[in-house]
């Protein structure tokens, strides 16, 4: 999965775009009826497989390019094996938006492949993507073999329309060189550790100016996003009604509060001068790949893109550091999302379009195979510990992250990603000292995005 996938910080604005025209579209498909079609046959039951010698294509969208898109089309290709007349058109490149539109217009994919887990709710509470339960069912699929917090990001409301492909878990990076330098052995597990090495390895210019951040605490940028951080504090989004409660949270104060102490550390105009200069997180300008910063959040996928951009860089992962007196319950936990892979409705031949899905979601020598050239975690607990996985020291601590139990992803919504916005939206101001009573603008964000949650409820 490319895996600049979902979260990535420097697309954030453009999520919020590719959302809102998700929203916008699944709105329009749920007004008109959508495509025909469907996915289960009309007494809902799943469609019949194709048999072993048919002739048919598969069209798949996807958002892979490049190196990753060639790795992907090997995988898919996989299907050969069991239907050797099948054949497999991938389209990289294609965003949410086109998809959106594709369902729309009655002409889908028969597969499709997202990066964006926050468009689920949409996806399945319009009937953009089909109901997989008949198929897992009837082809006796044990669903626990995907571990638990993957699976809460790939249903929405009880309805699973859509399996994993691979997952990203979001840890910590540091330079050890840097480390070593400041008189430091390992990364920080506390956030009072965080706050101690920062000062340790941020360098200033003589004008005062930022040479070297030991951790920078803007959010947003690269990965540092408000749903990143906040299993690390046992932060969580929605009460049991299912209502944003950030404000009664002193978990999500607490997290503001650390992040504003480390801004204050470095001073806020200092810090944005210091950002201005850093190169785009995806190139080899990476500022932790720079030495420009010691210690960042980061994915799994970051390894592959050292090893390559890199490659002298001499760098450690650990889980990330979590509020001191949350250690016992959270360290070695994370942050977890992924690609999912989906049959839109109005397909042809849906039962010809789960062949494939099962194939990229479930087969352990395909997740293998895919894990090993793109760098993320396999998401089955069978390919998690298959012998042919290739793995790094550095790596090896990301699939412990994935294996812990501590695993946190975003909560599934019909608003998407517009609760992550709004939080993220508060984070800048936060840090700006443009929002000087931190309960009442969380109770601002708060009433947002309940407003916004209401008015899907009521059909909005």
């Amino acid at each position: 999965m490319r895996s600049m996938t979902r979260v990535r910080g420097s697309g954030r604005p453009r999520r919020a775009l590719i959302f809102a025209s998700v929203a916008a579209s699944a709105a329009m498909l749920t007004a008109c009826g959508g495509a025909g079609g469907g996915g289960a046959a009309k007494d809902g039951t799943a469609a019949a497989a194709p048999n072993k010698d048919d002739k048919l294509t598969l069209t798949v969208y996807s958002k892979f390019t490049s190196r990753e898109f060639d790795i992907v089309t090997k995988g898919l290709n996989n299907l050969k094996a069991k239907f050797p007349n099948i054949e497999i058109k991938h389209e990289g490149n294609q965003d949410d938006d086109k998809l959106t539109s594709s369902i729309r217009g009655g002409n889908p994919p028969d597969v499709a492949i997202s990066f964006f887990t926050d468009n689920l709710g949409a996806w399945c509470s319009t009937g953009s993507f089909i109901d997989l339960k008949p198929y897992i069912e009837r082809d006796k699929i044990d669903i626990n073999t995907i571990p638990d917090a993957v699976r809460s990001y790939t249903e929405f409301g009880g309805k699973r329309c859509a399996m994993p492909m691979l997952a990203d878990v979001y840890g910590f990076y540091v330079n050890t060189d840097m480390l070593k330098a400041a008189g430091l052995s390992k990364a920080p597990e506390t956030t009072t550790e965080l706050f101690e090495y920062t000062k340790k390895l941020t360098q200033f210019n003589p004008d005062g100016s930022i040479k070297v951040a030991g951790f920078l605490p803007n959010m947003p940028f690269y990965e540092n996003q408000a749903q990143i951080w906040a299993p690390n504090f046992g932060a969580t989004w929605l009460d049991k009604d299912g209502k944003s409660n950030l404000a009664a949270s002193p978990e999500w104060k607490e997290m503001f509060n650390f992040q504003k102490k480390l801004i204050d550390f470095y001073g806020h105009d200092k810090l944005e001068q210091f950002k201005a200069g850093l190169g785009d997180e995806y190139s080899a300008d990476n500022a932790f790949q720079k030495g420009k910063i010691a210690m960042t959040y980061d994915g799994e996928y970051r390894e592959a893109f050292i090893r390559d951009q890199a490659p002298d860089l001499k760098f450690d992962t650990a889980p990330p550091p979590v509020l001191d007196s949350k250690k016992e319950q959270r360290y070695g936990g994370a942050f977890t999302t992924g690609t999912i892979i989906a049959i839109p409705k109005g397909v042809k031949n849906p039962g010809a379009s789960w062949e494939l899905v099962k194939q990229m979601s479930l087969d352990t020598p395909t997740l293998v195979e895919l894990s090993n050239g793109l760098k993320n975690l396999p998401s089955t607990n069978e390919s998690l510990h298959d012998p042919g996985l290739k793995v790094t020291p550095q790596f090896q601590k990301f699939l412990d992250m994935f294996s812990s139990g501590k695993l946190l992803p975003n909560p599934s919504t019909n608003i998407g990603d517009a609760h992550l916005k709004a939080v993220n939206d508060f984070a800048e101001r936060w840090q700006a000292g443009n929002e000087p009573d931190l309960e009442a603008g969380l109770k601002k964000v708060d009433a947002q995005i309940n407003d916004e949650l209401a008015q899907k409820r009521g059909g909005g």
